[in-house]
């Protein structure tokens, strides 16, 4: 308030738009820092173990292939139910691995 009583009228626009500067540097210098504080707080979302993975891929040919030999062995128009079977084999197994962040690092 005092350097716009010094400077005067003229300068009442200058003033005002270097304090707005100002405070709009201030509140964005404050927003950056909560972001930091809760990224930095934020739990760390890592992928499966690789154990998990090989286990999950194990589980799912051994029962697509289970599946696939009694359908065809059984006969009788059932070989149908295979795409179903396997999609689902497939869905699963590609939620599982990329729901979750790649990033390790956290």
């Amino acid at each position: 308030m005092s350097a716009r009583r010094d400077l005067g009228p003229e300068f009442e626009d200058a003033v005002v738009e270097s304090f707005l500067d100002k405070m709009g540097q201030e509140v964005d210098r404050r927003v950056d820092e909560r972001i930091a504080q809760r990224a930095s707080k934020a739990p760390a979302r890592d992928r499966a173990p690789d154990g998990q993975r090989l286990a999950l891929a194990i589980v799912s040919l051994s029962l697509g292939t289970i599946s696939t030999l009694l359908l065809v062995l059984l006969g009788d128009g059932k070989a149908g139910y295979l795409v179903p079977i396997w999609l689902g084999i497939i869905i699963i197994n590609v939620i599982f691995n990329s729901g979750r962040s790649n990033d390790k690092s956290g």
